[in-house]
């Protein structure tokens, strides 16, 4: 049978059941194929965009946002609190130009948007613009107005304008703590996000948690109870009570900000702290910012706490530290003499020398601070060693961040005392401060353990979470560190003393009071080397037997020669206050 009469046969219906079948069979094939793979693009593939419809029309999910916590500062004689971050409703205003029919209504409603929020003409112009749309249901035309402002445009019933209420993150005191408390702004996903300080820090906590209502729906719309309902109520986030005091917070830094701009500094920064406890009372830098308006700064710089994100050389204000450690060795006393020629050689490739290469011939260690003599501190460190001189440092934790609780921290630096075994060059250089970096806090928090009598306290600036549910979290104060003993502490408080009596400090005393302090007048290093700016400090606490505080005032590249006439000052200033604020009774 040839070729053709074989297909003629099959076409006609001639029975080939093999033939068929095997025709089927590749068909069902292909169409179960064909399933399985729809199946799989909707089931795999296209997953969550299915599930995403269904849940519009079958389902109820309903997110809950908690409340942001809000943040609180406190008079700390009286226990009187007062929000230093809150929450407040304002209006995004909007037009719906679909409601604006024609030119002069356009041009009406925009003279008297641009008298309410005293646009420009260029303001003007663009807002006109968008006005005229007449497409649009949802114009967005001023993010964040208040409510006395809204009111006032609503009873003029302008075309197409209208506002809808917005939570937003208020700061009632504005400037005030401004690097502590920092700011909510947004991420690059639009959502609100703490920056810096107290929101940075505790961001997650703050925000809460979120919750939400999940269940099928009826034909009408309504939850079907028994559909495997769930739910879980929004969290709200904690309230956090803070140490500072609001009262020397705005007093003391005020006198700060003034002193920066008398003394044509390019930044300043203050710490007063409890020595006991190591709860902070105020903590500012100026140049600070307005978190209500955080855009609004001339540089970025504004933002960032100086007091614990700026290590730098401190300069004198180091020697008390390292005489306490040699006088706690019994290396030392008060008394013992030296001879200052005026120049230390063989350590360093160029010989040390005091400041103005003045020369003080026979004085004590009482004498070596209060003149602030390098040569003398020099001969302190070669008494002490290199292996205490470095035990003492990490003792007093200046090589670890001091853990406080606010964002950022940077970390000091004490590297080079790591790099011999022997008292060499960086040893030397630091026994006055020169060499070694660390962050005003650390700073404060070492100089208090000779203020409290030896004991290192961790720097405290929250003092309670208060949580939703009634509960509260209290922080503790906290001693990390037995430094020195309570007899070294008093020794080096009475020479401190002297330093402010007699010394270089005087513009820090206080009729009726005894006053410790130190100055600290250092270079600036940058790019490698030394330039000619300085950076003046002081550091002090009172009353010596009993201090109620310690405080730390720094100004960078202030216009004069040293501490004495620039941050000594500004500390006396403060001290004043902050003695009879506390109402402390003369001691002499």
């Amino acid at each position: 049978m040839s070729l053709k009469d074989s297909i003629t046969k099959r076409l006609d219906g001639t029975p080939n059941e093999a033939f068929r079948i095997r025709i089927a069979a590749v068909g069902i094939a292909v169409v179960g194929l064909l399933f399985i793979l729809r199946l799989f693009i909707l089931m795999v593939v296209q997953h969550s965009f299915y599930t995403n419809l269904a849940s519009g029309t079958h389902e109820v999910y309903s997110k809950l946002f908690p409340e942001r916590g809000e943040v609180f500062v406190q008079d700390s004689r009286t226990k009187e609190e007062y929000p230093l971050a809150m929450n407040r409703d304002y209006f995004l205003v909007y037009a719906n130009t679909k409601e604006i029919l024609d030119d002069e209504t356009a041009k009406f409603v925009t003279e008297v948007l641009a008298q309410t929020f005293q646009y420009d003409d260029a303001k003007k112009l663009e807002v006109y613009t968008r006005l005229n749309k007449r497409d649009d249901p949802y114009e967005p035309l001023e993010p964040k107005v208040d409510e006395n402002v809204m009111n006032i445009l609503l009873e003029q019933e302008l075309a197409g304008i209208h506002g809808v209420r917005v939570p937003f993150r208020f700061y009632p005191e504005y400037r005030l703590a401004s690097q502590v408390i920092g700011f909510l702004g947004k991420n690059e996903k639009g959502e609100n996000v703490g920056h810096y300080g107290i929101e940075g820090y505790w961001d997650k906590e703050l925000a809460g948690q979120g919750g939400f209502v999940e269940g099928a729906k009826n034909a009408v719309g309504g939850l079907i109870a028994i559909a495997n309902l769930s739910k879980k109520p929004a969290e709200d986030g904690p309230d956090i009570l803070l140490t500072l005091d609001r009262t020397i917070q705005s007093r003391a830094c005020d006198i700060l900000k003034q002193g920066v701009i008398e003394y044509g500094a390019k930044s300043g920064s203050l710490i007063i702290m409890d020595p006991y406890t190591g709860s902070i009372r105020a903590m500012c830098s100026a140049p600070d910012f307005d978190p209500n308006d955080y855009g609004n700064v001339e540089d970025a710089e504004a933002y960032n706490n100086s007091n614990i994100f700026v290590a730098y050389e401190p300069g004198s204000i180091f020697k008390p530290l390292v005489m306490a450690a040699a006088i706690n060795e019994g290396l030392v006393s008060p008394n013992s003499g030296f001879f200052d020629s005026g120049v230390s050689e063989g350590v360093c490739d160029t010989p040390i020398k005091n400041a103005g290469d003045k020369s003080y011939g026979q004085t004590d260690m009482t004498g070596v601070l209060v003149d602030s003599i390098n040569t003398g501190m020099v001969h302190v460190g070669k008494l002490l060693g290199k292996e205490k001189l470095v035990k003492y440092m990490e003792k007093y934790g200046l090589h670890v961040r001091t853990g406080i609780e606010l964002d950022t921290e940077a970390d000091g630096n004490i590297e080079s005392l790591y790099k011999s075994s022997k008292f060499d060059c960086y040893s030397a250089t630091a026994t006055f401060g020169q060499g070694v970096m660390v962050t005003p806090l650390q700073m404060t928090t070492a100089f208090a353990a000779i203020a409290n009598g030896g004991k290192l306290m961790k720097p405290q600036i929250v003092e309670e979470l208060r949580y939703e549910d009634g509960r509260v979290e209290r922080f503790k104060a906290r001693e990390t560190a037995q430094v020195l003993d309570g007899k070294t502490a008093s020794l080096v408080s009475a020479m401190l003393v002297n330093v402010v009596e007699r010394g270089h400090a005087t513009k820090a005393k206080i009729p009726g009071y005894y006053i410790a302090g130190k100055t600290g007048t250092a270079q600036i290093a940058e790019n490698g080397r030394y330039i000619q700016d300085m950076n003046h400090s002081f550091i002090g606490f009172a009353p010596v037997e009993n201090p109620k505080f310690i405080m730390f005032v720094k100004l960078e590249k202030p216009q004069r020669a040293y501490a004495e006439s620039t941050s000594v000052p500004i500390f006396g200033d403060i001290a004043k206050f902050l003695l009879q604020y506390y109402r402390i009774p003369p001691e002499r």
